[in-house]
């Protein structure tokens, strides 16, 4: 059984309706709560988003988590810096990726969380991200080379932000840094700072205030005009150390026999 299907009818059950009773108070057929459940059928996203304020849970858990008895809803961020997440369908319900360019940076804070100005922003659809919310990001400067400056990161909206891991890479949206791809430094902590580190060597490590953050995004992908480049002609030097790496793995190997 799906964990849509499995969660719909654990949550049924759980506030004593039956499927008619359900399907009365959510503006359904009861037919179609019985194929829900049976997973003959699945909810379209803005019956999901319906179902999952009736039974007053985020959608990401509705969607993604598998809850029973022993479910608990997660931690979030900063209460104060929670938003209602904006986003589009297309004409099948699924659910965009839009894509906020640089020239739209400066305007996502302020827009970011109303529905008209998210409706706006240019946007496509990826059949590989049925699952979760994505947004994409153009980044701009060397700071996270070998990534280029126009390269546009794919991030997976991280609505609990205690699961922010310490070496991954996302997309901070604060604000006083606007749109930023980093590495994180360190787990996210309420009250505490959160170090965000650049793959560029030049540029040191900085820390941001939690609650200046507004939304953070895991990278998930990203889309480059810059091709690959092909490896360089090895040097004398490095098929030097090639060989001195080999030495030392066949001395080990001989060791352990």
């Amino acid at each position: 059984m799906s964990k849509i299907s499995s969660n719909i009818k654990f949550l049924r059950k759980k506030k004593g309706l039956t499927q008619q009773q359900f399907a009365d108070q959510v503006g359904i057929k009861r037919s179609l709560v019985g194929a829900y459940e049976e997973e003959r059928a699945e909810p379209k996203y803005e019956l999901l988003k319906s179902l999952a304020l009736f039974f007053d849970i985020s959608i990401d858990d509705f969607i993604n988590e598998t809850i029973d008895e022993k479910w608990a809803p997660k931690p979030k961020g900063n209460p104060a810096n929670l938003r209602v997440l904006s986003i589009s369908v297309d004409k099948d319900d699924n659910e965009n990726i839009e894509l906020v360019p640089l020239k739209a940076s400066a305007g996502y804070l302020n827009g970011y969380a109303d529905p008209e100005y998210v409706a706006a922003l240019p946007k496509f659809y990826l059949p590989m991200f049925k699952q979760g919310t994505y947004r994409a990001f153009e980044i701009k400067g060397d700071s996270m080379l070998p990534l280029q400056s126009g390269t546009i990161i794919i991030g997976e909206y991280q609505e609990n932000w205690a699961e922010v891991k310490a070496g991954e890479t996302y997309v901070f949206i604060s604000k006083n840094d606007g749109v930023v791809y980093k590495r994180a430094g360190n787990k996210f902590r309420e009250n505490k700072k959160l170090k965000l580190v650049s793959d560029n060597p030049v540029y040191e490590p900085y820390e941001i205030n939690g609650e200046d953050l507004l939304e953070i995004w895991k990278a998930k992908a990203y889309i480059s005009t810059q091709m690959p480049q092909p490896m360089p002609e090895p040097t004398m030097e490095s098929l030097t150390s090639m060989m001195a790496q080999m030495q030392r793995s066949i001395a080990n190997l001989q060791g352990n026999n």
